[in-house]
């Protein structure tokens, strides 16, 4: 051995030693010192709820478990022609099915809830919440089938489930709906709350207040993040307890002594529900309930105790013939000048069995949703028209938390960080300065998109990936078969109309043998415009020629020739961009 090292070049000895070495800077590489595994993170994945009101899903994943706070939908905005609803893109959690541990649920509103029948389609997991907001929930899956294969699970107040690694408590919360819930999520890295939609109502028509004494236990120990409700961020001071509407409807009942009245409101809103009953017991009136989710909700309810009706208070809209307009009160769906929705149908005299007639009270207990306007506008100059007399102001109150109440909600919890939820992004940037008011340091306010990997820890938080968050358009039966592409052309249609140019050409010479023919939807009367179609139907048969005249058997060509043809003589002609649609049939 000796021998060989001595013959061995000093380059060569370099290597050999090198090579011994290896191995063991290997090991001391990973024994270095402060050189520690990296620790595992929280994560927080908003999947929808931010940048609009509603579609509100949020993802926690920490290891190999994750759970789902809540899976709402979305109401289409007015591009989306002939969109129904709009449903989370859940790619995300349908990479990760096996850690997927279950829906953690905080009220039963649709903004909540209303994806349930669609995601768990896809995600079989067990659905855990509240009793009314699970009797609002199993109504939903009777409709979509899905009752006997979905696990769900009852949840009261101060219990909490083992999901996972995770710990979830449901604390009590007021909303326009009973037995709403925020949680305290207890993970391995620290305490996070998500608030859901509330408010502070000292004076609830349901239950109790909400439990601000567990906030505050919450808070002492240590709350590594909040993620609080934004809705309503922007306006100053308190909400008005749900209470207050009471004695502005006795008010309505009692300066109405002779008016049949109509009451629209959110059926939902168990609460404002059981105090128009209240009104119509005390004023001896019988209640008819009209609209299919307002009838739904109120028959859960009140099964379930959540409503207190007297006997013979509720009647059947067929028996309504039966008694005089001063006897009778009609609780209906339509507050927000839905097109299908019973009062909408009432106002356009296409309801089956209400018709609207002079000396009617009708009641909007309910502000229009950001977008929806128009529609309310609609439907009460129609209201009007027919001679009732409408009542939509001071006949509402939020049931989401002022600037008082949120601050509320930080000066008790104490979080280390803030995550602004529910709301457009102006609602989120004003939440953000309020939580700095607060005390919470600038860079530990995260104001995150859709789709934002949150990863979080007691040292830090930061974004660190994304995924998947674009919404899912439902039309009809069709569940994310429309997209971009469809919007466009459904657009362009809606806008500038359709002009179909059929020809037929002979299958060896390609001869024009029939057409070109025009026929146009949307775009112009044909009748009164024939010397215009005369003329586009010679621009078109020049295009063809000019495409045959040089051999080309190129069909598509062909088409691109005569789009681009009648386009350009329309848009000199008239200023106008239809759709071309050219078919070419073979003989």
């Amino acid at each position: 051995m000796r021998e060989r090292r001595i013959r061995m070049t000093n380059k060569e000895l370099m290597k050999e030693i090198k090579e011994n070495m290896a191995p063991i800077a290997k090991e001391d590489k990973k024994m270095e010192v402060g050189k520690e595994p990296e620790k595992e993170t929280l994560k927080i994945i908003p999947l929808g709820g931010l940048e609009q009101i509603g579609m509100n899903i949020t993802a926690y994943m920490y290891g190999d478990s994750i759970i789902v706070v809540d899976c709402g939908l979305a109401f289409p905005e007015d591009d989306m022609l002939g969109i129904d609803l709009v449903i989370p893109d859940v790619t995300f959690l349908k990479d990760n099915i096996d850690k997927v541990k279950g829906f953690v649920i905080t009220h039963g509103h649709e903004d909540h809830i209303g994806s349930l029948p669609y995601i768990l389609r896809e995600i079989n997991v067990p659905v855990y919440s509240t009793r009314l907001t699970n009797g609002i929930i199993e109504n939903k899956l009777k409709e979509h089938n899905l009752l006997k294969t979905t696990k769900r699970k009852v949840i009261k107040y101060g219990q909490s489930v083992n999901l996972g690694c995770f710990r979830i408590e449901f604390i009590r919360v007021n909303h326009s709906i009973a037995d709403a819930a925020a949680l305290a999520i207890f993970t391995p890295v620290g305490t996070v709350i998500q608030t859901g939609d509330f408010k502070v109502d000292y004076t609830p028509v349901y239950g109790d207040t909400i439990d601000l004494q567990r906030f505050a236990e919450l808070g002492k120990k240590g709350v590594l993040a909040l993620l609080c409700d934004s809705t309503n961020v922007e306006r100053p001071g308190y909400t008005m307890s749900e209470r207050t509407v009471g004695k502005t409807m006795d008010s309505i009942f009692s300066d109405n002594p002779n008016s049949r009245i109509i009451v629209a409101t959110f059926a939902s809103n168990v609460d404002r529900v059981q105090q128009i009953i209240n009104s119509a017991v005390k004023y001896n009136r019988k209640v008819v309930i009209e609209g299919r989710s307002m009838v739904n909700i109120v028959t859960t309810a009140k099964e379930l105790g959540y409503i207190t009706v007297p006997d013979n208070v509720l009647i059947d809209i067929e028996n309504m013939k039966n008694y005089t307009d001063e006897q009778l009160v009609l609780i209906t769906t339509g507050s927000q000048g839905e097109s299908m929705a019973a009062l909408s149908r009432m106002a356009a005299s296409i309801h089956k069995k209400v018709s609207i007639k002079p000396g009617d009270t009708v009641i909007f207990s309910s502000n229009p949703i950001p977008g929806n306007e128009k529609q309310v506008s609609k439907v009460i100059n129609e209201l009007s028209m027919q001679g009732a007399k409408v009542i939509f102001q001071d006949v509402h109150v939020s049931g989401h938390a002022c600037q008082e109440e949120i601050k509320l909600m930080y000066a008790l919890t104490k979080p280390k960080y803030a995550i602004p939820v529910h709301g457009e992004y102006r609602h989120l940037i004003c939440h953000a300065q309020l939580a700095q008011t607060m005390g919470i340091p600038k860079e530990n306010i995260f104001l995150l998109s859709s789709g934002d990997v949150l990863s979080i820890s007691d040292e830090k938080a930061e974004v660190v990936d994304s995924v998947p968050a674009q919404g899912i358009l439902v039309d009809g039966l069709g569940v994310g078969d429309v997209g971009n592409i469809v919007l466009r052309d459904r657009q362009h249609l809606s806008e500038n109309g359709l002009i179909i140019v059929v020809l037929t050409l002979e299958k060896y010479s390609n001869q024009l043998l029939a057409g070109p023919d025009i026929v146009s939807r949307g775009f112009v009367y044909v009748r009164e415009s024939e010397n215009l179609m005369e003329e586009a139907r010679e621009v078109v048969y020049e295009a063809v020629e000019k495409c045959l005249s040089r051999n080309s058997s190129d069909w598509g060509r062909i088409k691109n020739e005569i789009k681009d043809s009648l386009s350009d003589y329309l848009w000199k002609k008239m200023k106008r961009n239809p759709m071309i649609l050219p078919i070419i049939m073979e003989v």
